[in-house]
């Protein structure tokens, strides 16, 4: 899973990527890695693990990651290459979501682009260089399927959508609210890998006193909230400073910390989880001496697609899996003892994965 982190300059972003991913580093077992200035993987927290490896003795502990793509600041003209906005709107391209950080705080030393604090103006601002760059596309694309349509029925259908499509854009909405008449149609249009066909999660990032009530006593937060609603988008409270400085604590000392601030838990958990809800995304389990792991799949996965997430040939030569619920075998303090107590499923193709499934997957090839 991959998430772009966008927002204007100075609201926060850059803070809010280094400590994300300096915590993914703390969280050990699968180190914070910089594949690029401006990429990271972080681990994601799953308390599951350390139980099931401590039954099983694992020698090793794998969490899943989600990789994080710090999109340096839009600008207004972005989609026209102010500030260099094509190449970070060809970055935006390549994520699975995205995690809109609006400015929610007032600081007199931190200047903002537009000269005063406004939440909801910030996100049109962005959004409509998402639109323009969409149109442009769109655009683009009609040019070259007029050619062709003239005598192929097939790009003549694909020409039609198009057009639809920009008028649909044109009118003020987003992709992601284009129904096309069938599934082939809708493959087509996410196909296009337009930018206002995105998920969206918005990141409120708010001074350290907004944090205790969850941001309900900022009017800027309300006004995000409101316009998430609005958009069926989510939004949560984050202060990027405070998380930098959790970044820095060991683990004991995390805990303690968020205490303090009478959180019960830190702006990473909480993004990671809206980004798991967000994509439809649940985890799976495989556990033994070897490896205690962590799979990330689609919610409404079949069992034969679940195993291809660990090697191909699970898929191709699926018999059946062995699923226990996590707390089940935790309960029952071994697996052997899971079974005898009718714990354990034999489960075939048509099974559909659950989070927190514990799988042993039987194949042949």
């Amino acid at each position: 899973m991959k998430l772009g982190i966008v927002g204007l300059p100075n609201v926060g972003k850059s803070t809010l990527f280094n400590s994300l991913t300096k915590a993914g580093a703390e969280s050990a077992n699968y180190p914070f890695c910089t594949i690029d200035p401006n990429i990271g993987v972080v681990t994601v927290p799953d308390f599951r693990l350390k139980l099931l490896a401590d039954l099983y003795a694992s020698r090793k502990i794998t969490p899943a990651v989600i990789e994080f793509v710090d999109i340096a600041g839009l600008v207004k003209g972005a989609s026209k290459g102010e500030g260099l906005g094509n190449q970070f709107l060809s970055n935006i391209r390549e994520v699975d979501a995205i995690v809109h950080v609006v400015r929610c705080f007032e600081d007199t030393n931190i200047v903002h682009v537009d000269g005063s604090i406004d939440p909801v103006r910030d996100i049109e601002t962005i959004n409509l260089e998402l639109l323009f760059s969409d149109l442009e596309i769109l655009e683009r694309r009609i040019a070259r399927t007029s050619k062709s349509a003239r005598n192929d029925k097939a790009m003549a259908k694909e020409l039609k959508i198009l057009t639809d499509l920009k008028e649909h854009l044109e009118s003020g909405a987003y992709a992601k609210s284009f129904l096309p008449d069938d599934e082939e149609d809708l493959l087509f249009v996410q196909s296009l890998n337009l930018l206002t066909a995105k998920p969206v999660i918005f990141a409120a990032n708010v001074a350290e006193d907004s944090l205790s009530d969850d941001g309900f006593s900022n009017p800027y937060v309300q006004a995000v909230r409101t316009f998430a609603e609005k958009n069926g988008s989510e939004a949560f409270v984050i202060c990027a400073q405070i998380e930098q400085e959790i970044a820095e604590l060991e683990e004991d000392e995390k805990a303690m910390f968020l205490e303090d601030l009478g959180l019960s838990e830190s702006g990473l958990d909480k993004l990671i989880k809206a980004s798991y809800r967000l994509l439809g995304l649940i985890s799976y389990l495989t556990a033994g001496e070897t490896e205690t792991r962590a799979w990330t799949i689609k919610e409404g996965t079949k069992a034969p697609a679940a195993a291809g997430k660990i090697h191909s040939d699970f898929e191709r030569g699926f018999i059946r899996a062995e699923v226990v619920n996590y707390q089940d075998l935790l309960d029952a303090g071994s697996y052997a003892a899971a079974r005898e107590k009718g714990k354990v499923g034999l489960e075939g193709k048509d099974y559909v994965v659950k989070d927190g499934d514990v799988i042993l997957f039987r194949f042949n090839v």
